[in-house]
């Protein structure tokens, strides 16, 4: 029997393509988390934001980011781009991996006069037609310099006038209980990793996107492979991705943080060289 048709518009209808990223613990973003993240001392003063894989599905407190510059919350839960109609300063946006299920939510981006850059992939909105997602989003958002990481250029922005659908409303939100819109509250508690099944999944292409986000340089297809033959496949993919965890963390580490991990990585190395002579 053949498979049903999905409906095809950008619409609230969730389209194929990309699954959703599988729930983990439900997060709300704080004041208190995004203080300590930008390190910075007031709402105001927060100018880029990096809150990769954190579990988010609640990030209102973007309402009250009115000089934000640069937010990456790649690889979250996040559905709703709402909150982010006020960060009339935001030039990148980076939401690759999220449960966005409507290209609609770009109606809450298309009065952002700054935004250039712009990473949606991964998402359930992306749909089945790679073609048609671009040119719609190109449409509605016809200022932007970057898509997906792929530069954006004057043919695609006129094409777009012709094969991309205009988005002119919001999507639409399901209601409970007492007709309030549907959201998540959960603890103010913060998770800044991963759990281990989702780190066994990145490949080289994933984690060099991940680098590439976090302004890192990408890792060789020779570096990312050369381990021993004994280690199997999910160990190879185990211990690359814990590499990648440590060197996401060490960003937000001041210099006496970095300097006792300095010590501590000269002790390891150490007691590991000694162990290899011994086994020699």
């Amino acid at each position: 029997m053949a498979p049903r048709s999905r409906p095809a518009g950008p619409g609230g209808v969730r389209q194929g393509g990309t699954p959703p990223a599988r729930p983990g613990p439900a997060m709300r973003l704080t004041r208190a988390a995004v203080l300590a993240r930008a390190k910075a001392v007031a709402l105001d003063g927060v100018r880029r934001l990096n809150c990769w894989g954190s579990h988010l599905t609640d990030i209102s407190i973007c309402r009250d980011l009115p000089n934000i510059e640069v937010i990456t919350f790649s690889v979250n839960g996040i559905s709703d781009l709402e909150p982010l109609n006020q960060c009339q300063n935001l030039s990148e946006l980076y939401l690759r991996k999220n449960n966005i299920a409507s290209l609609n939510e770009l109606f809450y981006l298309k009065n952002l006069p700054r935004l250039r850059v712009l990473w949606l992939s991964e998402n359930p909105c992306c749909g089945t037609d790679p073609h048609r997602y671009r040119m719609t989003v190109l449409r509605n958002l016809p200022s932007l310099q970057k898509l997906d990481n792929q530069a954006v250029t004057e043919e695609e922005l006129s094409q777009a006038l012709v094969d991309g659908e205009e988005i002119t409303a919001p999507p639409a939100r399901r209601n409970v209980g007492n007709g309030c819109r549907e959201s998540t509250e959960s603890s103010a508690a913060e998770s800044t990793t991963e759990t281990e099944s989702e780190l066994l999944n990145f490949s080289l292409e994933e984690t060099n996107k991940i680098r590439e986000e976090l302004g890192m340089k990408p890792v060789p297809k020779d570096k990312f492979s050369s381990f021993s033959p004994q280690e199997t496949d999910c160990n190879r993919k185990k211990r690359n991705n814990v590499l990648n965890a440590i060197l996401l963390l060490t960003k937000e580490l001041d210099a006496e943080g970095l300097e006792i991990i300095h010590q501590t990585v000269g002790r390891r190395l150490q007691a590991v060289r000694k162990k290899e002579l011994q086994e020699q």
